[in-house]
């Protein structure tokens, strides 16, 4: 089968545990060799600690894979292949669009939100950790396959926001189109990746894991189609004239440059990084382990029963 889950995350879903997948596109292209397998680490280490099974999605030799290993996380973070200079140039990004040929091409691959989402919901896992999702671009006709993913896969996601790179209003508007539910944690504004929080009002918000696990049971239990977004908002980000000033920079290059298509969103946030003085990665790493520490609490909270408090989410309208 194309689909292969791990014995650990097996074991696990089998026996009722709480189990939260983990993309890889961040270790296979968001984060420099060594730093990004001590992230995938990590991120794995935060899952374990609040009491839940991390598994991280990867395609590995043509198969897509639910809790990789070890040795996986190393070939992927390139540390593997580092003697024959290789690297992660063989390394490719996978996502709903392409993940079909890399499976047929026994490909190695990172999973992009949209792919590891697809993943998730085959095997049986209801929480997703990532950073901050795809969604749309200010160039027409670029959305990110991460918002229908979204919609099809019903999976408790919990992201920082869109990337920064993105129109926020946009993808938000989108994500209601679609009937994705997106929700505030202990805020009442989308959170804004590398900033904390947009200007935009969310629905509704909660202030406990075991609040947003009841509001994700009375989504299934409605049968509502697709999964439902969680905004958590960075606990220390850039300030949002900065983050501004750098983007705008970043996205003059890009046109000076011809950068578009798939090239567009690494070399975006590539210049905001060089522009910060690498303060985008330190968040970026800051909210990737918060999202880690959140999703599995969730998790967590899925598995114990009905939450002690499941009061209605105040409404932010």
């Amino acid at each position: 089968m194309s689909l292969r889950i791990s014995p650990a995350v097996q074991i696990a879903l089998s026996r009722g545990r709480p189990v939260v997948a983990l993309e890889s596109t961040v270790i296979t292209h968001g984060l420099p060799r060594p730093q990004n397998l001590e992230l995938a680490r990590e991120l794995e280490n935060v899952v374990r600690q609040e009491g839940a099974v991390p598994a991280t999605v990867a395609v590995i030799a043509g198969e897509l894979v639910v809790g990789i290993g070890e040795d996986d996380l190393e070939l992927l973070a390139g540390d593997a292949r580092a003697n024959d200079g290789a690297g992660t140039e063989t390394i490719e990004k996978a996502s709903l669009w392409n993940l079909a040929a890399l499976l047929a091409r026994r490909a190695d691959a990172g999973t992009t939100v949209a792919a590891t989402l697809h993943a998730a919901d085959a095997a049986g896992i209801e929480v997703f950790a990532t950073g901050g999702i795809g969604g749309v671009h200010s160039q027409p006709y670029d959305e990110s396959a991460d918002l229908l993913a979204l919609a099809r896969s019903k999976v408790i996601t919990v992201c920082s926001g869109p990337k920064s790179i993105l129109l926020a209003g946009a993808t938000l508007e989108r994500l209601e189109t679609l009937g994705v539910p997106v929700v505030g944690f202990r805020s009442t504004c989308l959170a804004g990746f590398h900033v904390r929080e947009t200007d935009y009002s969310l629905p509704a918000s909660f202030d406990s894991p075991e609040e947003l696990a009841g509001a994700f049971r009375r989504h299934l239990e409605l049968r509502l189609p697709g999964g439902m977004l969680v905004s958590n908002p960075v606990s220390q980000g850039l300030d949002r004239a900065d983050l501004t000033r750098y983007r705008e920079i970043a996205e003059q290059d890009a046109a000076a440059a011809g950068v578009s298509g798939k090239e567009l969103t690494p070399f975006l946030l590539s210049r905001l990084a060089e522009l910060s003085e690498s303060r985008t990665v330190e968040v970026n790493l800051r909210l990737l382990l918060e999202n880690a520490r959140l999703a599995a609490r969730i998790a967590v909270a899925l598995r114990v029963g009905e939450p002690i408090n499941d009061r209605t989410p105040r409404s932010t309208a």
